[in-house]
């Protein structure tokens, strides 16, 4: 008995570790890849509005640990103070924040930035996550610090798999669901996660970017 035990934790073990690595040297080749589009996406940016073009926000990943999420800068340097002025002068607006963390007419967004965000070609760079092991393709949307209370209860669930590239989250209309929603999507992906899943997601990713649903 212990030693069928022992062979199934080794065996979710080993698949974890093949998936990872998997995941890891596909990243790196889809980061080849695109070397070329992501060059002209960063002078693009320089050339609008300065740099630095890739902008890297502490997150929450697996375990809890907090790692440095990269993606193209799409707002003004100064976005902290803008977004406070813009909540203290609009009630309604820091009401859809408090309600969704996201602002369908962001100030502090750029030109360029809001076509990066509506095509999610900001969250490219996360490639370089997945290549350090801190991300998967699939998983949860990372999540701030101040968004842990949000989770509650389940923020254990979701520490239990690393954030993801794409998710339940993005292909069920995103900013169009309530936090609520986002986070029952998030356990529901965690305790229903497999491969076939991790598959059925990355291609409802590729009609939900084009499509734009709930992109902001």
């Amino acid at each position: 008995m212990y030693r069928e035990a022992l062979g199934a934790v080794s065996s979710r073990a080993e698949k974890k570790f093949s998936k990872e690595l998997i995941e890891r040297y596909l990243a790196i080749g889809l980061l080849i890849l695109a070397a070329f589009p992501l060059f002209v996406i960063a002078i693009a940016i320089a050339l609008t509005d300065g740099t630095p073009v890739l902008f890297r926000h502490r997150r929450i990943g697996y375990r809890g640990q907090e790692f440095y999420c990269f993606k193209f800068r799409t707002m003004v340097l100064d976005g902290d103070g803008i977004l406070s002025k813009h909540l203290e002068t609009n009630p309604s607006v820091a009401e859809e924040w408090r309600t969704t963390r996201k602002l369908r007419n962001d100030p502090r967004v750029t030109w360029i930035g809001k076509i990066l965000r509506r095509t999610s070609l900001d969250e490219i760079p996360q490639l370089i996550n997945i290549a350090r092991g801190e991300m998967s393709f699939v998983g949860p949307r990372p999540i701030v610090s101040a968004e842990i209370s949000r989770y509650g209860e389940h923020f254990p669930i979701y520490c239990s798999v690393k954030p993801g590239l794409t998710g339940l989250w993005q292909v069920s209309g995103r900013s169009n669901t309530t936090y609520e929603q986002r986070v029952a999507l998030d356990v529901e992906y965690v305790r229903s996660c497999s491969l076939l899943l991790d598959l059925k997601i990355a291609l409802l990713t590729v009609p939900a970017v084009l499509l734009r649903k709930g992109s902001v």
